[in-house]
């Protein structure tokens, strides 16, 4: 069965990748064969925390979704656009910089999938005004969202299946992971315009309009706006908090929809025009097949060697550990490729007498996750995010648009991340 499960999951990849097909279709299609010729069954696809549907991923999706879906009629999106323009003066290349930094502080202290639910439409404003690609300033935005989501625990789904597994708190993921994290966005930023070059033109006459305009003017809904803020400020202590009220952050943004939804008293054909229901079926078609990778043994059989081919060298199972973990991540997305690759690190952990030496481990497969997510357009939940959003406003982004940039970025990262988990926790 391993084996019909790689080869479903190769032909789904290549379709997806190709974009011949709609990647949902093709996901959707994949998860039936492997149900109906019974490599998962219905327990497996969607009751296994090892094996089903992410549940938790889907609904923090679905609650968030419909967050912004009432937020957006308040008119704070084209406030932030336009204040954004503004305090870039129009210059295209500084409105990249801010947005990016925006969204990579935001998304270490939120969630990654998270911030782009919340800047994508800004940012689509912003390029509307201006007159440019909103292409280059998304996929921009999405690489920054999983750089900086790698900050702390809860900043990328990954990190929180990391930090259950290797006993690892909110504070020792900010101390560990923040100085890396930042010296990677200072970088990314530096690079913006190398790998964006030739998308900074605008019109001169919009932006002149744009500057002239009153940012305040564009709120709609005073009352419903300082609604979506008080809920929003009680999700966001929710996820931060949520080992504190040992509630998960999916169940604080559903929480959140509902309490926004009666607050203000909007309909359901409102509030749920706002879903992108085909990226959570997307989901739940790219976790069914991969779960089936998971039951037959694939994924741990690949993580496995990789473990055993450390052969008992501390240094060299860091830096294996890492390499590894960017390029699956990239390829099967990181949250079912962490939740199989834990309990491994775990036990490696267990084969080195130095404690420091086996925490690297935890670092180096959270690094290797966590930027490995920028390496596809399907590695992280994000990247789908927005792809998603933004083939439904009309500007569809490739999968090799995306990817690459993303494989640029991901060696990039994952390059400085090599020599800093080196000095940091072997060389002094």
């Amino acid at each position: 069965m391993s084996i019909v499960a790689v080869v479903i999951f190769v032909v789904a990849y290549v379709f997806i990748a190709s974009e011949k097909l709609p990647k949902t279709a093709v996901a959707l299609t994949g998860a039936a064969v492997v149900l109906l010729i019974g490599v998962v069954g219905s327990k497996d696809a969607f009751f296994s925390a090892d094996t089903g549907v992410d549940w938790n991923v889907i609904f923090l999706l679905l609650g968030m979704m419909i967050i912004v879906g009432i937020l957006r009629r308040t008119g704070a999106f084209e406030y932030t656009a336009i204040w954004a323009v503004k305090r870039a003066k129009g210059k295209p290349l500084r409105i990249m910089v801010l947005l990016v930094t925006i969204t990579a502080v935001a998304s270490a202290f939120l969630d990654n999938v998270t911030t782009v639910l919340l800047i994508a439409p800004v940012t689509m404003l912003v390029c509307d005004r201006l007159g440019t690609s909103r292409v280059p300033f998304l996929i921009a935005e999405v690489l920054a969202s999983n750089i900086g989501g790698a900050a702390t625990l809860i900043g990328d789904p990954p990190n929180i299946i990391i930090g259950s597994r290797g006993n690892l708190d909110f504070n020792e993921f900010l101390v560990n992971m923040g100085p890396i994290v930042l010296i990677e966005l200072i970088v990314f930023v530096i690079c913006l315009r190398w790998l964006f070059r030739g998308s900074f033109t605008v019109d001169p006459e919009k932006v002149s309009d744009v500057m002239a305009l009153n940012e305040r003017e564009a709120i709609k809904d005073t009352k419903l706006l300082i609604k979506c803020g008080i809920v929003l400020l009680l999700v966001f202590i929710g996820f931060i908090g949520h080992s504190v009220f040992e509630l998960d952050p999916s169940i604080v943004a559903l929480i959140g929809a509902g309490l926004l939804i009666l607050l203000s008293g909007t309909k359901p054909k409102q509030y749920l025009a706002g879903v992108e229901w085909e990226t959570l079926l997307f989901f739940a078609g790219l976790f069914i097949m991969i779960g089936a990778l998971v039951k037959t043994g694939v994924i741990k059989y690949i993580a496995g060697l990789a473990a055993d081919a450390t052969a008992g060298n501390a240094l060299f199972a860091v830096m294996l550990v890492l390499v590894v973990s960017a390029v699956l991540s990239g390829i099967v997305d990181n949250i079912p490729y962490v939740a199989t690759m834990s309990p491994i690190v775990l036990q490696l952990t267990n084969d080195f007498a130095d404690p420091v030496h086996s925490e690297a481990l935890w670092w180096a497969l959270a690094l290797g996750a966590d930027f490995g997510g920028n390496l596809t357009a399907v590695g992280a939940s994000a990247n789908v995010v927005i792809l998603g959003l933004a083939k439904r406003e009309g500007t569809p982004i490739s999968f090799w648009d995306f990817t690459k940039k993303g494989m640029i970025v991901t060696l990039l990262t994952v390059v400085i991340a090599a020599p800093y988990l080196w000095l940091r926790y072997f060389a002094f």
